[in-house]
């Protein structure tokens, strides 16, 4: 592996830089695994992964010994965990320090959210609060919507808009997180081909849009919240230089964090600003490049009422459906979304509504079913949701016969008529629905295993 000699000469001046060690790391071939698992989802029996490590920094998090076949595990299709890299989950330690069980009632914004590593963290984290997920790029919205129904929470907002949309929700959001897009020098070991898409022309136009982006989106921000800016990449341009542009041209505070000296994380800080952050480097720890800051919206805030975009609710007979389905309780508020019905945390209704007059929504709260004459269908984000189903029938599969559901592909097994759900050490991983002479398949086509 032949890294860009420009890079290497730049980091020079970088703290916590060992070009050494650094150059040793990336020709060694390592490569490091790490899961985060989902606590609201528990396995039971064995899982795919006997021996594991846990990562430092977060308590979910997982190092594996090598890295298995995902895509052949029906607890990851279950959303019992997220495959992340070790080094972004150092999120969990900036919220823990800086938010600690203050969490109810919080409005988060994850705003370059694909694929939804750090989303599903802040979903967890903030587990009584409102995430509102974004993601510019459709197709990539749609990949955030699918991994963020499989982690099951009802309190998820996934949008597909530009940062400067949210400035029509001034003072909005307690916290915003912001992976901005980069050069991605940090992938380098993980991901040899982007050694080829780096150049010092591309990280300043990285550089200059982490900028624009920022800028576009901090209205948002209330007086006094906080600002988690990060990056997969190495080079001071799209790091430090960021920080102190934060300082200077938008008025924010430098936030500092307490982080033990075993685990290697390097504490750096800006040129003109001394503004405090930290730098993952793969030779002094086991993760990826990663860069993170953090910051308090020092300027006043411009919040204000926010208009709400009316949501048409069931009629009694959809609800009454609906309760065949599932309990009803004062919990949730449900709503109509075309033929579907759609149900999410009952605080946040009105959260939703404010959020529905200024951005475009991919996918709010949790799908229940769609409507098909006097019967409804139940919905594949309802079988993947923390909602409770335990009431209903199931069929509980072993792993062969799991991968063939996954695969849309047929299966035996004895059951009641009518609609089930498929279990897989109890997680449940979809519907069937039983006839008396098949069982009709209702894993989404799009969502289906390929691999033998």
């Amino acid at each position: 592996m032949t890294l860009p000699q420009s890079l290497l000469q730049a980091l020079t001046q970088a703290a916590g830089f060992d070009r050494t060690a650094f150059e040793a790391v990336h020709t060694a071939g390592e490569q490091v695994t790490s899961i985060r698992w989902n606590p609201f989802k528990k396995i039971e029996g064995p899982s795919l992964f006997s021996h594991t490590e846990q990562v430092p920094w977060c308590p979910d998090g997982m190092y594996l010994p090598e890295r298995p076949s995902f895509t052949l595990d029906p607890a990851f299709h279950a959303g019992a965990y997220y495959v992340q890299e070790a080094s972004s989950m150092f999120v969990w330690h900036v919220l823990d320090q800086l938010i600690g069980k203050e969490t109810a009632g919080k409005k988060i914004l994850d705003l370059c959210a694909a694929p939804g590593g750090k989303s599903t963290l802040l979903n967890t984290y903030f587990k009584d609060g409102l995430l509102v997920a974004n993601e510019v790029i459709k197709i990539r919205a749609s990949i955030l919507a699918e991994n963020l129904a499989k982690w099951g929470s009802s309190n998820v907002v996934v949008t597909n808009n530009d940062p400067a949309h949210f400035q029509s929700l001034p003072g909005y959001f307690d916290l915003v997180m912001a992976d901005a897009p980069c050069s991605g020098s940090g992938l380098f070991r993980k991901d040899p081909d982007a050694i080829a898409e780096w150049s010092e022309d591309n990280v300043q136009l990285c550089s200059q849009r982490q900028q624009r982006i920022l800028a576009d989106v901090l209205p948002a921000l209330k007086q006094g919240g906080i600002l988690i800016y990060s990056t997969c990449s190495y080079s001071v341009e799209e790091d430090e230089t960021i920080a102190d542009w934060l300082v200077d041209e938008m008025g924010m505070e430098p936030v500092p964090l307490t982080v033990p000296t075993e685990w290697g994380i390097v504490e750096t800080s800006s040129p003109r600003h001394s503004a405090p952050a930290y730098r993952f480097y793969p030779d002094k720890l086991k993760g990826e490049g990663f860069f993170i800051a953090v910051f308090r919206q020092g300027q006043a805030s411009m919040y204000k009422k926010q208009k709400e975009q009316s949501l048409l609710s069931p009629s009694k007979q959809e609800m009454q459906l609906l309760a065949d389905l599932m309990p009803l309780t004062t919990e949730m508020a449900f709503f109509k979304q075309g033929d579907a019905i759609r149900g999410i945390s009952a605080p946040w209704l009105t959260g939703l509504k404010q959020l529905a007059s200024s951005l475009y929504i991919r996918k709010a709260g949790t799908e229940i079913g769609h409507l098909k004459g006097r019967d409804i269908v139940p919905s594949h984000e309802l079988a993947l949701s923390l909602l409770p189903l335990d009431h209903l029938p199931s069929i509980e599969l072993r792993m062969e016969e799991a991968l063939q559901y996954l695969r849309r592909k047929e299966f035996q097994a004895n059951a009641d008529k009518g609609w089930n759900l498929v279990r897989y050490k109890q997680l449940p991983l979809g519907w069937v629905k039983v006839l008396s002479n098949r069982i009709n398949n209702y894993y989404p086509v799009e969502w289906r295993v390929l691999k033998d």
